[in-house]
């Protein structure tokens, strides 16, 4: 897997990461009670943290997209 996920890139995919996945449990939002978007808004959450620390996504990959620099 070449790198495809450039710096400033991984930092926003870290930062919306860590959000989503505490957001559940500390924000208090009405959008949270539904028992779909809790579990959903975790995963989305790891998924984010998950191409930052690979600096790898496969959804770039398809759309030819690249951040990095090479």
């Amino acid at each position: 897997m070449t790198a495809n996920i450039g710096t400033i890139d991984r930092l926003i995919r870290i930062v919306l990461g860590l959000i989503l996945i505490a957001a559940p449990f500390v924000s208090g939002f009405a959008l949270f009670d539904n028992p779909v978007t809790t579990p959903l808004s975790i995963l989305v959450g790891v998924v984010m943290l998950a191409t930052s620390a690979t600096r790898f996504c496969l959804l770039y990959r398809i759309f030819g997209i690249r951040t990095c620099d090479l």
